[in-house]
């Protein structure tokens, strides 16, 4: 590999022989290059980029980070509240505390580098699923999803049962109880409860629970307790087993936490302890990535509009500090108006949206 000093300086030797007389391939091979290089410099302005074959060495550019930038950014990733984190949840967490070090995808490549890019935590990568039915939320208390899922217990064949609410809009977990058995009063108490403290009495329009076809959620005694509080109850289609994503996403990320038992909980009391951790880690601590890395009980409450409001200047003040380290927009901090559940056509929600007099944002 020749640089692109070197290149000129050669060209300009060769231009000066070749202009007293000397003939031009004799001169290329004195100066240890054929015709044809020269030739392909002229043509490709090699002598003006340098080589541009990817293996070709490169200076190091000006808004390159320097050693201690990279040594700030890997030893921040490295910290104990960032260890089982990703970059896309360190940066947003990062910015709320006011610190930028560097973007989502340098921490990506300073991580690569040292060999820590490999999937951060118990779970495995996420992979895409196309759910078909539509549920539309622009706000809390609009759609809710409900499920069931079972906590194994020390003693092989034993169970717990965990019941949770989630509210689609912003992901907070409204409502949630662990019992012993699996029994349809635990779940109308649970609706009920959830109800009262969300206060849906008070609004004009009730909302959508979404189930799973299963049983329990389904039983008489709790479409009784819905038609009483004025709940529209939605059930996933038959035989299909993600028209319930959001509830099932939020069971998964449950039992991938680090400290949840990997033999089992000792008792009922330690099965509700560990819910209760989780739930307080979940509504408050958890950066969600659906919704731009806020927490949901930020967004529950309708904080997150400010938060993203203070990130976007914070990245702006970035860029105009040091410009020459983005190629273009800062990253989007917009805030997110609607979510969906299954969506089955883009079509529908946008007819949705245009209704309630709203831009259409990717959930």
């Amino acid at each position: 590999m020749i640089s692109l000093e070197d290149r000129q300086a050669l060209a300009q030797d060769i231009h000066i022989a070749h202009r007293a007389g000397a003939r031009l391939h004799l001169s290329c091979e004195l100066a240890g290059i054929d015709v044809r290089t020269l030739q392909r410099w002229k043509a490709c302005q090699g002598l003006v980029r340098g080589d541009g074959r990817p293996q070709a060495a490169r200076p190091l550019p000006a808004h390159a980070l320097s050693s201690a930038e990279r040594e700030a950014v890997l030893a921040t990733a490295n910290q104990a509240r960032f260890a089982d984190m990703p970059p896309a949840r360190i940066v947003p967490m990062l910015a709320d505390e006011g610190v930028y070090l560097a973007s989502e995808s340098t921490f990506s490549r300073v991580l690569r580098e040292h060999g820590q890019n490999t999937h951060r935590g118990r779970a495995k990568a996420p992979r895409k699923i196309r759910p078909p039915t539509t549920h539309i939320a622009t706000a809390p208390r609009q759609v809710w999803c409900w499920d069931m899922t079972y906590l194994p217990a020390t003693v092989i064949g034993g169970w717990f049962y965990l019941y949770l609410i989630l509210d689609l809009y912003s992901r907070k977990i409204v409502g949630w109880e662990v019992h012993e058995k699996d029994c349809a009063d635990h779940a109308a108490h649970l609706v009920r409860r959830t109800a009262l403290a969300e206060g849906i009495a008070a609004l004009s329009a009730q909302p959508v629970l979404h189930g799973d076809n299963g049983a329990t959620l389904k039983a008489t005694t709790v479409l009784a307790m819905l038609h009483w509080l004025n709940i529209k109850p939605s059930y996933s289609r038959p035989r299909v087993s993600d028209d319930n994503a959001y509830a099932e996403s939020l069971f998964r990320t449950a039992k991938y936490r680090p400290e949840f038992p990997a033999k089992g909980f000792a008792d009922l009391q330690a099965a509700r302890a560990w819910g209760a951790q989780f739930v307080h880690w979940y509504n408050v601590e958890h950066r969600h990535s659906g919704i731009r890395y806020v927490s949901p009980a930020q967004r529950h409450a309708g904080e997150d509009q400010a938060i993203l409001a203070a990130r976007h200047a914070l990245y702006t003040e970035a860029r105009e500090h040091k410009p020459g380290r983005w190629s273009g927009n800062t990253r989007n901090w917009t805030h997110i108006s609607a979510v969906t559940l299954n969506p089955e056509r883009d079509s529908v929600v946008a007819q949705h949206l245009m209704g309630a007099d709203m831009q259409p944002l990717a959930a």
